[in-house]
């Protein structure tokens, strides 16, 4: 126990900082995910900009950076930025990115105007304000139960706490402004009144965090995560989940390349955000672009699969004896047009026993061919849906079949069947494959 106390002792302020960076990194990434869903970021963007003047005139008049005057002033001029912009999109006929960025430039320049005038007569710094000082927080400490902590630990451990209350007491609400406000509107759930709530939380949380990351890091807490965690999930609880766990992963590897590369600690911190969301955007299942690919190269090798089968059965309806025809792959392969893709699908099929390769013939498993029977089925029922329906010559209606074979399943087959009255041919005079019984 000793140790452990020793060793505590010794990292005490690495700690505290990874500690103070997580915590206030979640509040700002719970709140994020909403102002994302919304796409809303840029508001994020000026709250976190504009408040600047909200702090400084309060510090002004108190002295003081951790006050609640300050916290006030903040929290008056964050939801002011909301109205003004909603204002000016509204009642000034101004598109919504150009009333916002007229309220928060004029708000944050007049923020930086008060700093810089009055830096003679208060001990507020530009740096500080814009960029934080997460590594220094740690030795303003407070005595409370005989242990010591940072004072910092209480404002940001109340914001996270407030966030999370607010989340959960508002769910519906929020998930369904989030998603569909005329739905909301409708069930009687004030808009208008959710957009102001959630406004004045991300004031709340962002003066909270001002000390720590400062009035321009703050947004890429707010952002960043929800935003990579937008890209692993569709599902909003789990969204929220993981951008809590990016927004603790980027505290605790910002402090380490902070320290690795003697920089800014919050700017690290951002910067390990930052390299968490390029990686999801190349590697997240689903919408990541190496997800993507391979989804689009599964398609296409399904696509050339089951168009080497089909070709194969039509050859099997052309031959004139009962014996299989002899097909090399090579040539198969050439017939479709070449290429990696069609190279790919060969080994595809012969693997999921759908054809059976001996030497270089290649021929239809009874598996295979009930797969391609079903295809030429959907193939022609569609071509004869076209001439009923739609009344398109005979040498315009290949194509397109062709190319829907491929997402016609069994049960529309079943209604594409049941509208043709169980035709037994084709526009062509071909005979229309009876239903693959699996």
């Amino acid at each position: 126990m000793s140790e452990l106390a020793a060793w505590f002792e010794l990292h005490r302020l690495a700690i505290w900082t990874v500690v103070l960076g997580a915590i206030c990194n979640s509040a700002c990434a719970i709140l994020g995910c909403y102002l994302v869903l919304r796409r809303m970021s840029m508001l994020g963007d000026a709250i976190s900009h504009a408040i600047l003047p909200g702090i400084v005139v309060a510090f002004l008049f108190t002295g003081m950076l951790g006050s609640w005057p300050v916290f006030v002033g903040a929290l008056v001029v964050g939801v002011l930025t909301a109205f003004l912009t909603q204002s000016l999109h509204g009642l000034g006929n101004v598109s919504e990115d150009s009333s916002m960025g007229v309220v928060f430039t004029s708000l944050f320049a007049l923020g930086v105007f008060l700093i810089r005038n009055f830096a003679d007569r208060v001990h507020l710094d530009a740096d500080c304000a814009l960029y934080g000082q997460i590594d220094l927080i740690a030795f303003d400490r407070v005595v409370w139960g005989g242990l010591e902590f940072p004072r910092a630990l209480f404002p940001m451990g109340l914001a996270l706490l407030a966030a999370i209350v607010f989340v959960i007491c508002f769910w519906k609400e929020l998930k369904l402004v989030s998603f569909d406000p005329a739905l909301a509107t409708a069930m009687g759930i004030s808009a208008g009144v959710m957009h102001y709530l959630l406004m004045a939380m991300v004031a709340a949380v962002t003066v909270a965090a001002f000390e720590a990351v400062g009035s321009i890091l703050v947004i890429a807490m707010l952002i960043v995560p929800g935003a990579t965690a937008h890209l692993l999930t569709d599902r909003l609880w789990q969204m929220i989940v993981w951008s809590v766990v990016i927004a603790v992963l980027s505290a605790v590897l910002g402090y380490w390349g902070a320290v690795a590369w003697n920089t800014s600690v919050a700017g690290m911190m951002c910067v390990a955000a930052g390299a968490q969301f390029a990686l999801a955007v190349v590697l997240a299942p689903r919408h990541g672009l190496l997800g993507k690919a391979i989804q689009r190269l599964q398609l296409s090798l399904r696509i050339v699969g089951e168009d080497l089968v089909a070709m194969l059965y039509r050859t099997e309806e052309l031959a004139t004896t009962n014996a299989a025809p002899e097909l090399h792959w090579r040539d198969c392969i050439r017939a479709l047009g070449g290429g990696w893709v069609a190279w790919l699908s060969v080994p595809q099929l012969r693997l999921r026993g759908d054809v059976q390769i001996t030497g270089s013939l290649i021929q239809l498993t009874d598996q295979g061919r009930r797969l391609a029977q079903s295809l030429v089925r959907s193939h022609r029922l569609w071509e004869a849906f076209l001439v009923k329906h739609f009344h398109l010559p005979l040498d315009h209606v290949h194509e397109p079949a062709e190319r829907i074979e491929h997402y016609i399943g069994p049960q529309l087959q079943e209604r594409l069947a049941a509208e043709l009255r169980d035709a037994g041919v084709d526009p062509h005079g071909r005979e229309i494959p009876p239903a693959t019984r699996s």
